[in-house]
């Protein structure tokens, strides 16, 4: 029987040139196309957008909210708002707008009351439409705070350096938050397209690193793959790297002291962001006090030896 393939979860399938697997952000290069509105998570959209995108989705909401009040209180005609009468209509449609966010706000300031059956069962149903946005708004906007999520920063590059007399390839990591990961695994996976020409697939290969675990990350992390005979690097140039399409995809779990979670991260690195024959530049230093200095603008910080290419 045929031992199966190793595949990590992005197929062997080659269907064309893939620009990388996993962006630089750690979000897998992938665009999903016919799905439908019942596949939208509007919760699970709020606590994964960035956050200029979060505030103006709270924004909008906001004023939408307030001009469909608006447009109601406008249409039950002047009289059923006591003091919002102006002088043009586009005043008195203002003056209901403004309204509109007090009620919705539970401010409440006086200077317009409602002055009608009509009016009242309006403000009542904005005012608990009111309640169930800032209560939907302050659970988002907890969400999004109370989410562990892993920070680490990753070399600009990865290496083929030196390594006790052989080569090996090398990047860096850091934790750029002041928080402690402890029990940090790291995986590395070369990814390639190899094959008979009609008949090209995806290759992933598990790399053996010289470490693969650390009780903590409070400093830097150098993570090195020896370049020994059963590497499936051992040989290869930047021209092989280069026909195969070869992507080094990063995997790196660790336990959050803080929240008491385990939190991912991702990241890969292309054939053409491997720096041969160079090597990392020390990214912490002792200061005059005694303390140790950690360089965080530092970390991918490295030179080239003798020829080095890129």
């Amino acid at each position: 029987m045929e031992k199966p393939t190793f595949d990590p979860g992005l197929t062997q399938q080659y269907t064309g040139v893939l620009r990388r697997s996993i962006n630089k952000d750690g979000t897998f290069n992938v665009f999903r196309r016919g799905g439908s509105w019942r596949d939208f998570h509007p919760y699970l959209q709020m606590l994964s957008i960035t956050w200029p995108q979060f505030f103006t989705t709270i924004l909008g909401g906001y004023l939408l909210i307030n001009v469909m009040f608006a447009l109601v209180y406008f249409a039950l005609g002047p009289g059923q708002l006591k003091g919002a009468d102006g002088a043009s209509e586009f005043d008195r449609f203002l003056n209901d707008f403004f309204f509109s966010t007090h009620t919705l706000t539970t401010v409440g300031y006086g200077n317009i009351v409602p002055a009608t059956i009509t009016a009242n069962i309006v403000v009542s149903l904005e005012a608990i439409a009111g309640l169930m946005s800032v209560a939907l708004g302050t659970g988002l906007l907890f969400g999004r705070f109370s989410r562990p999520s892993a920070k680490i920063g990753f070399s600009e590059h990865i290496l083929m350096a030196p390594y006790q007399g052989q080569s090996s390839l090398q990047f860096r990591i850091a934790n750029l938050r002041p928080n402690v990961l402890m029990e940090l695994e790291a995986n590395l996976v070369l990814m390639t397209v190899d094959g008979p020409p009609g008949s090209l697939k995806r290759r992933f290969e598990p790399l053996k690193l010289e470490r693969d675990k650390i009780y903590f990350l409070a400093l830097t992390w150098t993570i090195v793959h020896p370049l020994d005979e059963t590497s499936p690097l051992y040989g290869k140039t930047a021209e092989d790297l280069e026909r195969l399409q070869a992507e080094f995809v990063v995997l790196i779990r660790a336990f959050d002291d803080t929240f008491s979670q385990v939190v991912h991260t991702r990241y890969s690195y292309r054939y053409d962001e491997l720096q041969w024959q160079a090597k990392f530049h020390p990214a912490f230093e002792i200061d005059s006090n005694g303390d140790m200095v950690l360089n965080l603008d530092r970390v991918g910080s490295h030179s080239l030896l003798g020829d080095g290419r890129s």
